[in-house]
């Protein structure tokens, strides 16, 4: 006898037929942001994480809103991540994905141009070979296509290297230091800076920031936004659409946390 074939996996109803709790307000959206909220930083989102992810889907939409860029996403959430979820915003939404299809590109080279864009690299480079920090590694700029990414130790730094540069940090004030600096520098170039994750802070145009997203959102109809982040304070990567006035924000302190917030609040 042929054994019979595997049940395919359930997956969520369409967007628009997905409701939790009162409705009055409108339609409802869950959006996360991705280190220290679903996952450990740069870490993978546990098993048992994912599984709860799948389970609110089936309650109220869900989308994920990165700083990193997808394949840096991918690599914490899940290689079908951009079909596993119904949007997904790498680089704050500067590239926007809705039920695995691409609905958005912008890119921070065509909004400098190259002149300004490389002035801002030399100095950031310059800067960094003066900086006087326990470690230094590889990769200090990372260049993404809505922003660059600057690690004053280098983003090739050990799991144990980047917990003791945030430790360090915390102390010393390398990013925001570094970030005041470059602010004043380059004041005329429309930039936002937000420190994010433990070795790294991203600079971005402005308006670039996670807020980028919501204009994704609102045009398919959501008005109940809801949103998770650890990084919620002044300066954090997650502080801007925490607190727009178009999301109900909420701070987790870890996965867990998430997962038990998420509950109360979608699936009691």
């Amino acid at each position: 006898l042929s054994a019979a074939p595997p049940r395919p996996t359930p997956r969520p109803p369409p967007l628009t037929d997905r409701r939790s709790g009162d409705m009055s307000s409108g339609k409802r959206i869950a959006l996360f942001d991705v280190d220290g909220t679903l996952s450990k930083p740069r870490g993978k989102a546990t098993e048992e994480m994912l599984a709860f992810m799948q389970q609110l889907r089936k309650v109220v939409t869900v989308g994920i809103v990165g700083g990193s860029d997808l394949k840096k996403i991918a690599e914490q959430i899940g290689a079908d991540v951009t079909t596993d979820y119904d949007y997904v915003f790498s680089e704050n939404g500067l590239l926007a994905h809705k039920a695995g299809e691409e609905i958005g590109r912008a890119d921070i080279k065509s909004f400098l141009g190259e002149d300004n864009l490389k002035k801002l690299i030399n100095f950031v480079l310059h800067y960094i070979a003066d900086l006087d920090i326990p470690v230094k590694r590889g990769t200090f700029i990372e260049f993404r296509a809505g922003m660059l990414n600057v690690s004053p130790i280098g983003r090739n730094c050990s799991q144990e290297e980047r917990d003791a540069f945030e430790k360090f940090d915390e102390g010393a004030g390398v990013r925001k230091k570094m970030v005041a600096v470059l602010k004043e520098k380059f004041a005329d170039l429309g930039l936002t800076y937000s420190i994010g994750g433990q070795i790294s802070f991203d600079v971005f145009p402005k308006g670039w920031d996670k807020t980028y997203c919501l204009q994704f959102v609102e045009k398919d109809g959501f008005d109940d936004i809801h949103f998770f982040g650890d990084k919620t304070y002044e300066g954090g990567n997650d502080f801007e659409i925490f607190s727009d006035p178009r999301t109900k924000g909420h701070t987790v302190t870890s996965p867990d946390d998430t997962r038990e917030q998420c509950t109360k609040l979608f699936l009691s």
